[in-house]
């Protein structure tokens, strides 16, 4: 959906609200304390607040309970908007754009925006086995822009220091990306095999990656092919295009749009990069968004 079908198809809460039910429920509505079907409404019947009533366990609940909306006092329409003004932004949005854009004071968005960056990061098709011909790669995010002649604030610093924090990527040819923070600034990865290991079918993938060291001893776990950077960027289908094409997204929203990442939240925004990235095919993104976020605890 786009900005102006949710303002058109949510009118009002009470649309907000049955939308959710139908998406999370169906037509077999169940409480979410103790999983019983034996429900009905609240006999308040005020159905702005929609509140149902368990016949077992006796506990009111709303149809928000356990969800990344639970306890909100934002309008679900607001909540909408705000996912898909994020999910729509290829290089990502600001709170500030947003806010402005909704008349929201910023402090709010932010905080909607993040508890949506953790339900991203929950997604379970994270967990999903990559396969095929995966691309890895690290990339650096963050620091200040590298001086002249001097490289001790990149990735090939003299002695190996770096400010910026390196997070390593794996890429389905034309499928999902997987993203991770490898570690504190200062720190880097020295081999990437159990990440491939938790991520990747081994068995059933060819594995393409630069020269760097930490790949050096992937070959021992899966098919491994190696690009050499210092001589050609592409042999054939031997290269890491797919992966620097979706770092050049991760880095321009860095740099375009949020300016800083601090440690504690940059794994959040890595997750919501590679949410957007793996539903840029899906015609229904909102719906399908959704459809997981009802699942998942902010």
């Amino acid at each position: 959906m786009n900005i102006i079908e949710i303002f058109q198809s949510f009118t009002t809460q009470e649309q907000s609200v049955e939308y959710l039910e139908r998406v999370r429920w169906g037509d077999k509505p169940y409480c979410p304390y103790c999983g019983s079907f034996s429900v009905g409404r609240h006999a308040s019947g005020d159905r702005k607040l929609a509140r149902w009533q368990c016949r077992d366990c006796s506990r009111a609940f709303s149809v928000t309970v356990g969800t990344l909306f639970h306890r909100t006092h934002i309008p679900l329409r607001n909540w909408f908007l705000v996912i898909a003004l994020m999910l729509n932004a290829k290089k990502s949005a600001s709170a500030y754009q947003i806010s402005r854009d909704l008349g929201m004071r910023r402090a709010t968005v932010w905080s909607i925006m993040h508890r949506i960056r953790v339900a991203m990061a929950a997604d379970p098709e994270q967990e999903r086995l990559l396969y095929g011909i995966v691309e890895a790669d690290e990339t650096y995010i963050g620091g200040k822009p590298r001086k002249r002649n001097r490289r001790d604030d990149d990735q090939g610093g003299g002695m190996g220091k770096t400010k910026k924090v390196q997070v390593v990527g794996l890429v389905e040819r034309h499928g999902r990306v997987v993203a991770r923070v490898a570690g504190p600034s200062g720190k880097r990865l020295k081999s990437a095999n159990d990440l491939i290991r938790r991520f990747v079918d081994c068995a059933g993938t060819l594995l393409m990656t630069d020269e760097g060291p930490a790949y050096r001893s992937a070959h021992k776990i899966i098919n491994h092919a190696v690009i050499c950077h210092k001589d050609v960027y592409a042999n054939g289908l031997i290269h890491t295009n797919t992966i620097e094409g979706f770092w050049s997204l991760v880095k321009r929203a860095w740099y375009g749009t949020h300016h800083h990442y601090s440690t504690k939240y940059m794994p959040l925004y890595i997750a919501e990069a590679c949410y957007k990235y793996n539903c840029r095919k899906n015609e229904r993104a909102f719906d399908s968004a959704i459809l997981a976020f009802v699942g998942a605890v902010a």
